[in-house]
């Protein structure tokens, strides 16, 4: 073989060796959820540890917590982000330089919305001092506690922050493509621009919805920076308790934390299941509309 029928493999080594890698840990992290840690001495298959999972309270609230935090901080980024969606393409500032700005949160770690979150929120931060200040409340311990609390609203709002331009950078493109005539159509048949929007636009829309609450749920379950910083002591994430499991001194605690990551492969893998049928349902409609 040449050096030019060797080029394209040569190319792809760098991709084949980190999938070899990831596979490689995710079949090491998943058996040794089973109890097979040669180096703790744990050389037996056992389903022990999933057992006590399930029933450790404190574990069946991190697994709680995760869900509801990524639920909610979705649904909010959704339902926002498409009404931003809707605003910015029926004033035409989708198609504004200032419309830019607004994709700059996609671009920032989270560990600078952790501290955004603080800076802005916490009872010593800006919001806090403002209501101070305006008489709102009288000490700025009265503000109602967002950072470290264990309702998670730091965190919800941190995420909905970040999450939110991501959904109307997907949908307004969406909407802007859809076909304006059938809008006015609806409105010609005497339809408000309200309902033009509820039952013309936003179905065609849904799809893609669908696809991005999919893509933030998926995300936001699994990332632990946001939880770790912004939550309380009690109860943790799912991630930042796999984190804490793993770290534990005794070795043979390893299982613990490889049940937790298991379950976060099992949710994640499917969702992401999801995503792939959802994907060839969108790509099997506009196939459709195509042929039409």
């Amino acid at each position: 073989m040449n050096r030019k029928s060797l080029a394209p493999y040569l190319m792809l080594m760098p991709v084949i060796i980190l999938l070899i890698i990831f596979i490689y840990g995710l079949l090491n992290g998943i058996i040794q959820s089973f109890g097979i840690l040669k180096a703790a001495g744990l050389d037996k298959f056992s389903l022990e540890y999933y057992k006590e999972t399930f029933k450790n309270t404190s574990l069946l609230n991190s697994i709680k917590v995760s869900l509801i935090i990524s639920g909610v901080s979705s649904i909010i980024a959704v339902i926002l982000g498409v009404a931003l969606s809707y605003l910015f393409c029926r004033t035409g500032f989708v198609n504004n330089r200032a419309y830019n700005i607004f994709k700059l949160p996609i671009l920032i770690p989270h560990i600078v919305v952790a501290a955004l979150v603080i800076n802005l929120f916490s009872q010593s931060g800006l919001f806090a001092r403002l209501c101070f200040l305006l008489g709102i409340i009288d000490s700025q311990q009265e503000f109602i506690p967002m950072v470290f609390d264990e309702n998670f609203i730091g965190v919800i709002l941190g995420y909905v922050w970040k999450e939110m331009p991501f959904i109307v950078l997907v949908v307004a493109t969406i909407m802007s493509n859809i076909d304006g005539n059938l809008g006015e159509a609806a409105q010609n048949l005497g339809s408000t621009p309200y309902k033009a929007f509820l039952y013309v636009t936003l179905p065609l829309c849904l799809p893609s919805i669908a696809m991005v609450f999919i893509i933030i749920f998926t995300f936001s379950f699994g990332a632990y920076e946001l939880p770790l910083l912004l939550g309380p002591t009690f109860p943790k994430a799912l991630p930042v308790k796999a984190y804490i499991e793993y770290t534990h001194p005794e070795l043979a605690h390893r299982p613990y934390a490889m049940v937790l990551n298991t379950i976060m492969i099992v949710v994640t893998s499917a969702f992401t299941i999801a995503y792939h049928f959802l994907m060839k349902m969108i790509n099997r409609k506009t196939e459709v509309r195509a042929y039409d």
